[in-house]
């Protein structure tokens, strides 16, 4: 498990630190959860969590300074999971960081559990802020960012947002408030899978050109592959050395990723798989 920091190296240290390879293995894993757990409860949002997969798990087994013994350590970095349907991937990946059993993915939108089919900061160990309506991550991610350095604290905050939140207007407003504050301990990541609840995001609401209008806000931009692990990787380690502003990482991706079926697929935004269709995906991510 994760050690805070000794008097001897102010910095925490993240000792999951999987290799590439791992890591890699780490999202199959992780993706295997997403399909059981929804395919149990009977609902979810199965394509959104499959397309962040890959970003959550270079995060939390690589990146973020954290103790799942401890998951209230104030110097602890703090992830936002703004598209907060996509639940379901981020508590795949707090169980198996060890901060509740693997057991309990079973009980996701159960009467009672501790996994609501939206994140709630009040029931589950890990979580940093309850979720429900779409567009109020960064905001949230800011007065954390903002906390850290009236606290004097070395944590960094990364806020993870779907393309279909770009379309609210809060999450401009809080756009233009990150560059004004200068919050170089902010990273926001844009899960840009195409899709959201009604049809392809070009269609509803044309976000492009994205890069563009982040950069005409004042953020330091980077444009991945947003399944590639080392360009993941490579763009969070860039954001930490950013100095005066704050960067915004847009990672191009596949809604559904990984299952055939479900890739690009609208339908997969908010419908669990069948039990057929469970254990055909499965199979896939084998």
């Amino acid at each position: 498990m994760p050690k805070k920091a000794s008097p001897e190296n102010s910095s925490p240290i993240n000792e999951f630190n999987l290799s590439t390879p791992q890591l890699k293995e780490m999202a199959k894993k992780l993706r295997r959860h997403v399909i059981t757990m929804i395919a149990k409860a009977g609902s979810g949002h199965p394509g959104g969590s499959l397309s962040a997969a890959d970003i959550v798990t270079a995060l939390y087994f690589r990146v973020l300074h954290h103790d799942p013994k401890d998951p209230q350590w104030s110097e602890r970095d703090r992830f936002i999971l703004s598209k907060g349907h996509a639940a379901p991937i981020l508590y795949a990946a707090l169980a198996e960081s060890g901060y509740f059993p693997v057991a309990e993915l079973e009980t996701l939108r159960k009467i009672d559990s501790r996994l609501q089919g939206h994140t709630d900061r009040t029931l589950t160990p890990g979580v940093e802020m309850s979720a429900g309506s779409l567009g109020m991550g960064l905001s949230f991610a800011i007065g954390t960012a903002m906390a850290a350095r009236l606290d004097s604290k070395p944590y960094r905050t990364y806020v993870l947002l779907s393309d279909g939140e770009c379309q609210e207007g809060q999450t401009w407003e809080a756009a233009l408030a990150a560059p004004h504050f200068k919050l170089d301990n902010l990273t926001a990541m844009v899960d840009c899978n195409g899709i959201q609840l009604s049809g392809r995001t070009c269609d509803i609401m044309n976000l492009e050109p994205l890069i563009q209008k982040w950069q005409a806000f004042g953020w330091h931009v980077i444009e991945i592959d947003g399944h590639d692990l080392d360009q993941i990787l490579s763009a969070i380690h860039e954001a930490e050395k950013m100095k005066g502003r704050p960067t915004v990482i847009t990672a191009r991706t596949i809604k559904g990723k990984g299952v055939s079926f479900m890739e690009n697929n609208v339908a997969f935004h908010g419908k669990a798989p069948t039990p057929e269709e469970a254990e055909r995906a499965l199979k896939e991510l084998e």
